[in-house]
């Protein structure tokens, strides 16, 4: 638990203290809501309790519907409408599910960006960074398989191409993509493997959630001056820190019911807005889509990976300096997850000794453009892979790696911050001067 000087959990009366001697767990979940955590966080850390939520949701609903759903080529578009049909709130139970997927997604990328943002990344946090990245790489694979389980034309296409990429890795990929597909093509093995893994990886997440909030137990909680929490004494702790429980919960809860109020209306109301309508085609290998596009959580990597084409000089450089073993296929490939790569790197190249953006006056519009860079990629993966849209996403893929990789070690040397707050309770209080005592 966090090294902030705290009230723990003492048992009163027997059967707590047998209880605890034996399972202390109600004192875990004591510590757990009781952490001391900073009082000036602002709306940006309510994203936690969404995500919670969201995957609770997806757990929820999914147990529900794989209880109706066949994983049979022949018969998983028609299980699909019969759970549409006839089974008792099928419509709702699938509807929340699919726009739950997009819940989860905006909740971690907002919650990613605020972490780049604020430096949640940076020492002693960068193990539950990292967790924190692990979680969103299984939630792309959970995603994707759950993509395919309707055996609409995108869902059948999109896992021919992107199970293809793994075809694109020299030496092994073929053997790789067959073993992954459970044959030679997208077929009936493929439905199988990806519902068995659509339904096991979402308590994976569940795993590596408890993981990760173990994690900045631990570390305490960041905050938007990046100013630690003081840990001399327990009156010293008190002065920068609430207990979770019940201002940041109720915090959090009133946060979460503005955001249901707008994913409700969302299902109830438009919920086919963010899907393909190809997919309520059902699968045919003979007919290929005009475009074949992913979900709009994917589209940014997708943008990055479409690209680098073999005309880009730097695909011909590494195509010539590998004898052929890198083509632009290949790159793409290795574009795309470097671009997730570089994203779980960022403790170690952002070299700045300060960590909130709130003090450094150039990284904050490096950051802002790298924002508008991946909506804007967002943007071109939902476009064909023509000019302009080519080109402009491979000037958005290019400042990515450029902000991480370039503009991230140069800031920490020649970029003079801001002054910052001695302390967290200084901040609060310029933030809520009336929070002063009349003694102050």
């Amino acid at each position: 638990m966090s090294g902030i000087p705290h009230d723990t959990y003492e048992p009163k009366s027997g059967f707590e203290k047998w209880l605890d001697e034996r399972l202390p767990i109600v004192g875990l979940i004591y510590d757990t809501i009781m952490i001391p955590t900073p009082k000036n966080l602002n709306w940006w850390w309510i994203w936690g309790i969404v995500l919670a939520f969201a995957l609770v949701l997806q757990i929820v609903t999914g147990v529900v519907l794989a209880m109706h759903y066949t994983p049979n080529v022949d018969l998983a578009m028609k299980s699909v409408e019969h759970i549409m049909r006839d089974v008792n709130g099928g419509a709702v139970l699938r509807y929340t599910h699919a726009n739950g997927a997009s819940l989860f997604f905006f909740a971690v990328y907002v919650h990613i960006f605020r972490g780049l943002f604020y430096g949640s990344y940076k020492a002693p946090r960068e193990v539950t960074w990292i967790i924190g990245m692990l979680i969103y790489l299984v939630m792309m694979g959970t995603g994707f398989m759950g993509y395919v389980l309707p055996w609409g034309q995108m869902s059948f296409w999109g896992a021919t191409v992107i199970t293809g990429l793994f075809g694109a890795i020299p030496f092994i990929g073929d053997s790789i993509q067959t073993w992954l597909l459970g044959g030679p093509a997208v077929d009936n093995a493929t439905l199988n493997r990806f519902f068995s893994l659509h339904y096991l990886l979402p308590f994976i997440i569940a795993a590596l959630v408890i993981v990760h909030i173990w994690a900045f137990h631990t570390t305490g909680n960041n905050n938007p001056t990046g100013v630690e929490v003081r840990r001399g004494s327990k009156e010293e702790a008190q002065r920068d820190t609430l207990p979770f429980w019940p201002y940041f919960v109720i915090k959090d809860l009133f946060a979460l019911a503005v955001i249901l109020v707008i994913f409700f209306a969302i299902v109830g109301f438009m919920p086919n807005y963010l899907g393909a309508p190809e997919n309520y085609i059902e699968a045919n290998p003979l007919a290929t889509p005009a475009e074949i596009v992913p979900e709009w959580y994917f589209l940014p990597f997708y943008a990055i990976l479409r690209s680098f084409t073999s005309d880009v000089w730097v695909v011909e450089f590494a195509h010539w300096i590998t004898g052929g073993i890198i083509d632009a296929k290949f790159f793409g490939v290795l574009a795309m997850f470097g671009a997730i790569i570089v994203m779980a790197l960022v403790p170690w190249l952002d070299t700045s000794r300060i960590r909130s953006g709130r003090y450094r006056p150039m990284f904050r519009w490096w950051f802002y453009l790298l924002v508008i860079d991946f909506i804007v990629l967002m943007w071109c993966g939902a476009r064909p892979a023509q000019p302009p849209y080519s080109t402009i996403s491979l000037i958005g893929a290019t400042y990515w790696f450029a902000y991480f990789l370039v503009i991230l070690p140069l800031l920490g040397i020649f970029e003079k911050p801001a002054k910052m707050p001695a302390t967290i309770e200084e901040d609060f209080l310029n933030h809520y001067p009336s929070a002063k005592t009349p003694a102050e």
